[in-house]
């Protein structure tokens, strides 16, 4: 059992259901217990489905090659990169004092809608207010910290399934 699930089909199957179990639980968090998430949150989802998706895909592709899984490791790894960036700026907002954070801004989806895609993102990854709050937390880490630490393992994750022969 334990060679099938480190084989780069198991691997990036486990990849996968990390993923997509952080997802669920972030709108278990969201729907049931009522916490909403701010727009770096969104975003971090939005990183989160990007890498199960990579994840799935290599899956079920299962390149046979080192080219291939290089490929597959690569771009997981480089979505997740992001994802350690975007957690990052968002634990970096919960640990600056109160008095030093930026105001609250507008919800995501007017902020797209209002500067574009570019713009919008832009201003989204400075962060705001509502980002510095810390709503939740399991063994005294916040979610984004836990995040953060999700994406650095799944970017070692990808590039260790990718060099295993």
């Amino acid at each position: 059992m334990i060679k099938l699930l480190l084989s780069r089909r198991g691997g990036n199957l486990v990849g996968f259901l990390v993923c997509a179990g952080m997802l669920a639980f972030g709108y278990y968090l969201q729907w049931v217990v009522g916490i909403e998430p701010c727009p770096l949150c969104i975003v971090q989802r939005l990183l989160l489905f990007g890498a199960g998706a990579a994840f799935l895909v290599a899956a079920l592709h299962r390149p046979a090659g080192r080219l291939g899984a290089g490929l597959y490791g690569g771009a997981i790894a480089l979505i997740a990169a992001v994802g350690v960036a975007v957690a990052g700026r968002h634990v970096w907002l919960q640990h600056i004092p109160a008095e030093q954070r930026p105001a609250c801004g507008p919800a995501l989806d007017h902020l797209l809608s209002a500067f574009g895609p570019i713009e919008g993102l832009r201003r989204v990854l400075r962060g705001s207010g509502e980002c510095g709050e810390v709503d939740w937390t399991l063994l005294s880490f916040s979610i984004p910290e836990w995040t953060l630490a999700a994406f650095a393992a799944f970017a070692a994750w990808a590039v260790w399934l990718a060099r295993r022969s």
